[in-house]
């Protein structure tokens, strides 16, 4: 059903805003006079996120998607709305009137009038698989069960900020080196295409063999000033090529393939899905759901087809009454610091806080690790450059330094 966001004078003549669920505007204005809201201005939400949005215009949805972010903060506020002793729907309705998104506040709306229908909460949210994840419906469907929807909607919200904060902290750490990178490769494509040019000019005069060096800073120039745009076009096909392949089934697997077994790359790749593995399973076993069922969930969240196969044969093993620790060991996939921790967890009885500790180990590493690397990708990027612009500045000076000796 549509969704109307709408602005009204009362009875009171005050103005208040809201959205309302109708057939089309005319059911909506007659819906908002019969409870003696009077509409000045009416205008329907745009969608985002459900199944059906899954149509042949895509562009839209670039603008209209709702963020991770969207979510956390629903998440929050409607856990400390329901720990308050408001009714779920009394809650979707107080938060509705505070969302600013229009794709957010309509995937709301549509979820208020699920509840009013007397569907779960759980089987609500399952309507927008985009929006909400498997780790999220069914950790809500849990708490529905067991009567600790409240507990559960924290928990959410926590996982929620620690890994949009997590990612945050990644991107601002690899800000500065992709700008320095963006601003070094433009200075180096003006450099070679117009002020290379205007200056190895006064070389074609010459009656002698320029220098090597020479030679190939001209060819270089020649080719990066006259083919710029088929080398344009070239890249852009690379890229838009290998973004392809890495959404089919084959070459996604491939790629998570190399990622995993690239030096110094594939152990980070490895510590952050593992400590994403780890969060959720914690999250799911603490939160009553079976061991089965949570390794189901799990392996979508790994963010790796190799790992999540690992994680899909080890489950194999743990039905057939394996351990956890073993089952994960035999695929040779995870770091042996985390099969120890939680062969020890199952020993104890306490795996799902030592699964906590694996996640908090591994989040820890790969931040530092991402910050060390970017604090050594700074001097090497700036080494490179002098480097190349070093190589640029000899080469046109070598040819004056050989007409200053032909002068003496």
């Amino acid at each position: 059903m549509p969704v109307f966001e709408y602005t009204a004078l009362n009875t009171s003549g005050k103005s208040v805003s809201g959205i309302v669920d109708a057939e089309s505007a005319l059911s909506a204005r007659q819906k908002l006079r019969a409870t003696r809201v009077y509409p000045v201005s009416l205008k329907e939400v745009d969608d985002a996120g459900s199944r059906k949005a899954r149509g042949p215009s895509r562009l839209p949805q670039l603008f209209t998607r709702v963020r991770p972010t969207e979510v956390m903060v629903m998440t929050r506020q409607l856990a400390i709305l329901i720990n308050a002793g408001f009714p779920l729907v009394t809650a979707m309705d107080t938060m509705l009137a505070q969302t600013k998104s229009a794709a957010f506040k309509k995937v709301m709306a549509r979820l208020k009038d699920a509840l009013v229908e007397g569907n779960s909460f759980a089987g609500a949210l399952s309507l927008y698989p985009n929006i909400f994840s498997p780790l999220y419906i069914n950790m809500v469907r849990a708490g529905e069960s067991s009567g600790t929807l409240e507990i559960i909607l924290t928990r959410l919200a926590e996982i929620n900020e620690k890994q949009v904060a997590l990612t945050n902290r990644m991107r601002t750490a690899m800000a500065y080196p992709v700008l320095m990178t963006f601003v070094g490769a433009a200075v180096l494509f003006i450099l070679m295409t117009f002020i290379v040019p205007n200056i190895t000019s006064i070389f074609e005069d010459m009656n002698q063999v320029l220098p090597a060096p020479t030679r190939f800073l001209i060819a270089v120039s020649d080719l990066l000033q006259r083919y710029w745009w088929v080398l344009a076009i070239v890249l852009i096909g690379a890229l838009a090529g290998l973004r392809i392949f890495k959404k089919t089934e084959r070459g996604g697997r491939l790629w998570d393939r190399v990622k995993i077994h690239t030096p110094g790359v594939g152990a980070l790749v490895r510590k952050m899905a593992v400590a994403r593995f780890s969060r959720t399973l914690a999250s799911l076993l603490t939160n009553g759901v079976s061991m089965m069922p949570a390794l189901e969930i799990v392996k979508s969240v790994t963010g790796n087809a190799v790992l999540a196969t690992a994680v899909e044969n080890a489950t194999q093993e743990v039905e057939k009454g394996q351990g956890l620790a073993p089952a994960l060991d035999d695929q040779g996939v995870f770091p042996y610091l985390s099969i120890q921790m939680i062969q020890v967890g199952e020993q104890s009885g306490e795996l799902e806080s030592m699964l906590d500790r694996i996640a908090d180990v591994y989040e820890d590493e790969v931040e530092a690790t991402v910050m060390r690397l970017t604090s050594l990708l700074e001097p090497v990027m700036i080494l490179l450059m002098a480097v190349v612009v070093g190589f640029i500045v000899v080469s046109i000076c070598l040819p004056i330094f050989e007409m200053n000796q032909l002068v003496q």
